[in-house]
């Protein structure tokens, strides 16, 4: 199936959408549903993501069962502007485009998800913004410093996201991210290369601020580490937060997720099974309703929560619902 003219994947129940932001800047977004509560879904940071890469699966799942979805291009992705003026800065850049997106669209409050770098910037945007997040979900990310310094990530195989701009070299990419071997098609290989080919000097500028995520505390900026500092601040919320992390992820190990969940005793973790780095697109048959039912309840069931591998951890939070006994 070719691209469309946009050079996009055509995805039934995704629509194609910009909105001119107060900076001047041109941002494109995908959305999916006409009513109900609103959701935010920020895709990852490496090169040709975008919100359709990332959420292909799972935007018209959502806006089938009663909810608005947007998918946004964070600066330096997607269909994102180009222009120098916009790029991004370092982490804290998305910030701000997270705003300016949700105040152009007048989303006042809403529902909040991100993957990988997005769930980075879901956890920054948390903590800076709480008052306009309705619940959030994280999925194989990092947190900030609320996790010690001295406790690093295990070893993964990093090497193999070493993109080298050519097309093969985003199949290997993919590769690496997506368990599924099947979700990686050659539409997909073909949107991320182009929009990763007229996009590298922009995510060049703010890639290194990324890897230096977890050291935020010691740039020599210290009002700039102040605005991601997480210590303090995302143990305390008290907005509800589950967070998923796949046991196959071979970028950062299930081990990573283990550390965060020692550190983040007010959200409910889960490990499913057979699910890599990005788990939405690896297992949506869990990763949809479990986002399904905690937008719309509050709560997941305890069936699916069983499935989707609710942490054995510590003690289940009462996020995970229960109460329904089979007679």
């Amino acid at each position: 199936m070719a691209l469309t003219d946009e050079n996009l994947v055509d995805v039934p129940g995704l629509a194609s959408r910009w909105v001119r932001l107060a900076n001047g800047a041109r941002a494109h977004y995908m959305t999916a549903g006409t009513s109900g509560p609103a959701v935010i879904l920020l895709h990852g940071g490496l090169p040709g993501s975008s919100g359709l890469a990332g959420w292909r699966f799972m935007a018209p799942y959502l806006g089938e069962n009663g909810f608005r979805i947007y998918c946004p291009d964070m600066p330096g992705f997607g269909l994102s502007d180009t222009r120098e003026e916009y790029w991004p800065d370092g982490m804290e850049s998305f910030v701000d485009y997270i705003d300016q997106f949700a105040t152009a669209l007048c989303l006042d409050e809403f529902h909040l998800a991100g993957n990988s770098m997005g769930c980075m910037n879901t956890v920054n945007y948390t903590v800076a913004h709480p008052d306009k997040v309705k619940s959030f979900i994280l999925i194989a990310g990092d947190v900030g410093d609320v996790v010690p310094e001295h406790l690093t990530p295990p070893a993964g195989e990093f090497r193999l996201t070493a993109y080298d701009g050519t097309r093969e070299g985003m199949r290997t990419m993919m590769e690496a991210i997506i368990h599924r071997g099947e979700a990686i098609s050659e539409d997909l290989i073909d949107m991320r290369y182009l929009s990763a080919r007229d996009r590298m000097d922009a995510h060049a500028k703010f890639w290194p601020t990324l890897l230096q995520y977890r050291r935020i505390t010691d740039w020599t900026d210290e009002n700039r580490a102040a605005r991601l500092a997480t210590k303090g601040r995302l143990d305390r919320l008290s907005t509800p937060g589950l967070y998923l992390y796949g046991r196959q992820d071979i970028l950062t190990p299930v081990e990573w997720g283990y550390v965060q969940e020692d550190h983040l005793p007010n959200v409910q973790f889960f490990y499913p099974d057979e699910c890599g780095h990005q788990g939405q697109t690896d297992r949506p048959d869990l990763f949809n309703p479990v986002f399904l039912e905690f937008f719309r309840d509050g709560k997941v069931s305890g069936d699916l929560a069983d499935a989707a591998g609710v942490s054995d951890r510590r003690p289940e939070l009462p996020l995970i619902d229960r109460s329904l006994v089979p007679a």
